[in-house]
């Protein structure tokens, strides 16, 4: 039995999440205005769009948050949003390519990308597999089926090809598995497979393989492969302990690539200096924090998996990018969640903490009498 509080959400959560979705638009338009008015004649081109995906992501937090039924741990709706997300998956590789890579699908001007979504449906299907699972779970036929699913998934994101997005995915369902309990011993089987997978995958491209040499010892080639790290690393040290200014970033002047993405954080060091980059440091690490809370807190093994496979989905996301912006780490291509610019991203990672939310209302009588 559960007791369900209508709006009784963790306070702290949902207003961490304003707080890094409010510097997200600050940092957006500051880093992209002079971008969105060469290719497009005005400077608002990103952050209207930004402000539609936000509009959505909030829509979205609205509509689930007074819903009784707690509809993201019913089997049809998980079964059902895990085949819409691979049947996009599948249709983004058939799909004309955009920039060489075929990552979104597009319906007249609008495009997504589906392996966003993917992360979401995942953790819930896992969730699921697990709670009807568990006395089952450490026997390896138990296992080919999401392990199926898994890898299929994976395939499908790196024939994009998106490499850092599979692996990143590969981890989440990792460490969802991990949460439900999973044998230490399948993990080296299943690590063994997944090392092979994506050894194979990292040697046919030969750009992945100059990342990490790049990453290694950028300076052996400054103007070509290193070259997004060395501008990375300036961008964040000139920005000192209180930052150039807002708006006053050099390195945006087309000096850094993909400024308003994946190195948004480069940006917000450079104008807001080392104080602005430990506050966002600082909000994910409660929003780590609370999203762990709410998984303690939470009515049965379902919420409870759920709620910590999306929390450590968004802010281990979150720790790579910032791991790669200054240096820690090689380039691996998505965005700082709630900050970088990123419909997809946004509308799915708002749909997460949605979920989280709601789960938060939940809470179990047993446990109450206790």
């Amino acid at each position: 039995m559960e007791i369900f509080r209508p709006y009784g959400f963790d306070r702290t959560l949902f207003f961490t999440t304003l707080a890094l979705v409010a510097i997200g638009l600050i940092m957006v338009f500051s880093s992209s205005a002079i971008l969105s008015n060469e290719k497009y004649n005005h400077p608002f081109h990103f952050l209207i769009n930004q402000l539609v995906a936000l509009g959505i992501g909030i829509a979205l937090i609205f509509f689930i948050l007074p819903v009784r039924k707690s509809f993201y741990q019913n089997s049809y709706f998980i079964y059902g949003f895990l085949i819409f997300s691979l049947a996009l998956l599948a249709l983004c590789i058939i799909m004309p390519a955009f920039g060489k890579i075929n990552r979104s699908v597009q319906f007249l001007s609008l495009r997504f990308q589906p392996a966003e979504l993917a992360k979401i449906s995942l953790i819930l299907f896992f969730s699921l597999y697990i709670q009807r699972n568990k006395d089952r779970l450490n026997e390896a036929k138990t296992l080919l089926f999401p392990l199926g699913i898994l890898f299929l998934a994976i395939l499908m994101i790196i024939r994009q090809p998106d490499y850092g997005t599979a692996l990143l995915v590969f981890l989440i369902c990792a460490m969802t598995l991990f949460i439900g309990g999973i044998n230490l011993k399948y993990f080296l089987y299943t690590g063994i497979f997944s090392i092979a997978i994506f050894t194979f995958y990292l040697f046919r491209a030969s750009y992945r393989l100059d990342r990490i040499f790049a990453f290694l010892s950028p300076s052996e080639d400054p103007l070509g492969s290193g070259f997004q790290i060395i501008q990375s690393k300036l961008a964040v040290g000139s920005g000192g302990l209180l930052g150039v200014s807002l708006g006053e970033s050099t390195q945006k002047l087309f000096f850094l690539p993909c400024v308003h993405t994946d190195y948004i954080y480069a940006i917000v060091g450079e104008e807001l200096g080392l104080i602005g980059a430990l506050i966002i440091l600082i909000l994910f690490f409660i929003f780590l924090w609370r999203g762990l809370v709410i998984s303690k807190r939470a009515p049965n093994l379902f919420s409870q998996i759920a709620a910590a496979g999306i929390t450590l989905a968004i802010f281990s996301q979150a720790l790579l990018n910032i791991s790669v912006v200054l240096g820690l780490g090689p380039p691996t291509g998505f965005p700082l969640p709630l900050i970088s610019f990123g419909r997809s991203s946004l509308i799915s990672t708002l749909f997460g903490i949605g979920i989280l939310l709601h789960i938060s209302q939940r809470k179990s009588t047993s446990r109450k009498k206790k």
